[in-house]
C-alpha cells in the first residue's frame, strides 16, 4: 500500500471518477464522504465512501445510515481495509452488526502502458453503448442480474468508450463479440471497468487487447493516469493487470450487515 502525501492527494480524485464511471440514481455528500443511492446490484454505484483516509468522525456514522434508510436501502460502507485510522469506525461498525466482505484491491497504471500492451487493430470503440456489447454482460457465464445493472450504470457515465472485440475471421465464431470492457474519463483518470470475455475465448489475449484500445483513447484525450479495481481473490484478472503496468495503491471491503446485499459486485 501507499502512503504519504502524494498518495493522499491521489484518494479523493479516484472516488469520484469511481462514482462518475456507475452514477447512481441519487448522489449524495456528507463533509468528507460520498454517499451513492441505488438500488441495484453494483456495490461502488450504493456504498459510502470517504474521500480521504484519514479516520473519520464517527458522529457521522448514524447520520450516514439514516441517508440509506431514507431511501430505503440498506447502508454499506466501503473503506479501506485493515487502515489503522479507520479501527475506531470498524469498531463502532461492528458493534451495529456490520461484518467486512468481499476485498477489493484498487491499483493504479499508465495509460501508455495500457496502450502499448496488445494490438487494438480490429477493437471497436464506440461512445455509446452498442447491443452487442450490452448483451456479454447478459450472457452465458455471468450474473444477468448484475449485467444488467451495469450495464444501466455504465452508460450513463458522462464521458465514456464502450470497448468491444469480435472473434477474428477464420476462426470458430467468427464475428461474436468475445470480449468487452468500458473506460471512463474523469477527474485525470481513465478508470477501467466492466471487463468482461466470454468463457470460451479466454487465453487469447483479448482482454490486452482491449485494454490497449482504452489506452489509445485515453491518451487521446491526454490522460497519463488509469486506475481500476479488481477482486482480491480474482487471481488471473490481478496478473492480467499486473503484466499491463497496473500497481496496487490499496485494498477496500464492503461493510454490510447480515441481511445485506450478497450478490452485490464492486
Amino acid at each position: 500500500m501507499s502512503t504519504g502525501a502524494p498518495f493522499s492527494s491521489l484518494i479523493e480524485s479516484i472516488e469520484r471518477a469511481t462514482v462518475a464511471a456507475v452514477p447512481p440514481d441519487t448522489l449524495d455528500t456528507l463533509p468528507g464522504w460520498l454517499l451513492p443511492l441505488d438500488g441495484g446490484t453494483v456495490g461502488r454505484a450504493h456504498s459510502a465512501v470517504p474521500l480521504t483516509h484519514e479516520a473519520p468522525d464517527l458522529a457521522l456514522l448514524p447520520r450516514i445510515e439514516a441517508r440509506y434508510e431514507a431511501q430505503g436501502l440498506p447502508p454499506v460502507f466501503r473503506l479501506p481495509a485493515e487502515h489503522p485510522a479507520f479501527e475506531a469506525f470498524g469498531a463502532a461498525l461492528r458493534e451495529r452488526g456490520y461484518t467486512p466482505t468481499q476485498a477489493t484491491l484498487v491499483m493504479q497504471g499508465s495509460t501508455q502502458r495500457m496502450a502499448a500492451s496488445g494490438d487494438s487493430a480490429g477493437v471497436q470503440v464506440d461512445a455509446v453503448p452498442q447491443p452487442d456489447w450490452s448483451r456479454i454482460y447478459l450472457g452465458e457465464g455471468f450474473d444477468a442480474t448484475d449485467g444488467a445493472h451495469r450495464v444501466r450504470l455504465l452508460q450513463r457515465a458522462q464521458d465514456a468508450v464502450y470497448v468491444s472485440l469480435r472473434v477474428p475471421e477464420g476462426e470458430p465464431g467468427a464475428g461474436t463479440v468475445a470480449a468487452v470492457g468500458c473506460a471512463c474519463f474523469a477527474e485525470g483518470w481513465a478508470g477501467v471497468h466492466g471487463m468482461r470475455t466470454r468463457p470460451m475465448y479466454r487465453g487469447r489475449g483479448y482482454a490486452r487487447r482491449i485494454l490497449a484500445a482504452m489506452g489509445q483513447a485515453a491518451l487521446a484525450r491526454g490522460l497519463a493516469r488509469a486506475f481500476l479495481q479488481v477482486e482480491i481473490e480474482n487471481q488471473l484478472a490481478r496478473a492480467l493487470y499486473g503484466r499491463t503496468g497496473f500497481e496496487p495503491m490499496w485494498t477496500y471491503v464492503y461493510w454490510r450487515r447480515p441481511l445485506g446485499r450478497a450478490v452485490d459486485r464492486p
